[in-house]
């Protein structure tokens, strides 16, 4: 039966997706090779020593912009991972800082899964900023697969985290071309924003942001509400349903193109009155004026899930797992 052990590698292991994609993969029974940019940074890995209790998992040196340095981290897989992504909301220099990193490093990856000839596929975790970014008006809109952010809209107008939307948009786009004119078998999953449970030392920015209205930090709502205007929507999904979700498409032999990741489509004043009934001690803010109650559009995964993928956890578990992960944490505390 060893001889059958799968390996796949996950590229970006010490963040918030790619620790907890290494962990079901793990527990799945996969052998597991993983990228760090400092693998002797503890403070940073900590998390993924801790995993090698459950199984075989190798931690591998490598850097997006670094060409040749994900040859060894890829070298006998049968499946690769592309989870890393640059993330500097405030540069100065989104150029270089979020877009020519993201459009190389997948290259990079790439390349190196082409040299290594083992790899059957390459998932690609984009992001829902590749697709409903745009500047289409009103409300209803059904946005699925087939389409893209618009870019030339978002450099003319240079909206809020604009660099970093450019860069998933381009990158996923790169990926692409290099992959039908090398033959290669990619999948790309654009999820949406994540929380849920978190097994990195430091609570992830994701979660921060999602549960902003409960923390009532009034930085991340004005995020929250920036990404709403932006974007169209606050859609959400629990992280761990958008791992199953790379494990899933992974396997499944039919799988082919992109597919969104997606359970719950809301907006700030409506996601607002659901987290200040299911959280009264919490005194969730529910006046918002003239802000837009509606979102502009919904993310489908229609796709994903004619598939045979099934959702495990909705927006009420989304949350119930976020705020007792925020709790033990200690970050959480009653208004008084």
């Amino acid at each position: 039966m060893t001889s059958e052990k799968k390996t796949a590698c996950v590229i970006g292991g010490t963040g918030y997706v790619a620790s907890l994609l290494v962990k079901l993969l793990l527990e799945k029974g996969y052998a597991v090779n993983t990228t760090a940019r400092d693998p002797d940074n503890q403070k940073r890995t900590s998390h993924l020593i801790a995993l090698q209790d459950l199984g075989d998992l190798k931690i591998f040196k490598a850097d997006l912009t670094d060409e040749g340095s994900f040859d060894a981290a890829v070298a006998g897989c049968d499946f690769v991972f592309h989870v890393a992504t640059p993330v500097h909301f405030d540069s100065e220099d989104p150029e270089n800082d979020m877009i020519k990193p993201a459009v190389n490093g997948i290259l990079n990856v790439l390349k190196a899964c082409q040299r290594a000839r083992t790899v059957k596929r390459v998932i690609y975790t984009s992001s829902a900023a590749a697709v409903s970014v745009n500047a289409l008006k009103g409300t209803g809109l059904i946005m699925d697969e087939k389409d893209w952010t618009d870019v030339d809209y978002l450099i003319k107008e240079k909206p809020p985290t604009w660099g970093y939307i450019v860069s998933k948009t381009l990158a996923e786009k790169a990926a692409w071309k290099f992959a039908e004119e090398n033959n290669i078998d990619l999948i790309t999953i654009i999820p949406v924003l994540m929380a849920g449970n978190c097994i990195t030392p430091d609570v992830a920015s994701s979660i921060s942001l999602s549960t902003s209205l409960i923390t009532g930090n009034e930085f991340l709502i004005n995020g929250l509400k920036g990404m709403q205007m932006v974007s169209g929507s606050i859609s959400m999904v629990h992280v761990e349903d958008v791992c199953r979700a790379h494990i899933f498409l992974a396997q499944k032999e039919s799988a082919s193109g992109r597919y969104i990741c997606c359970v719950a489509n809301t907006s700030v004043p409506e996601l607002a009155k659901f987290l200040s009934k299911r959280y009264p001690e919490y005194k969730v803010p529910t006046d918002f004026g003239d802000f837009p109650s509606k979102a502009k559009l919904i993310l489908s995964s229609k796709k994903l899930v004619s598939e045979g993928f099934k959702f495990e956890y909705g927006i009420e578990e989304i949350y119930d797992q976020s705020v007792e992960y925020l709790k033990a944490k200690g970050v959480l505390k009653l208004k008084v």
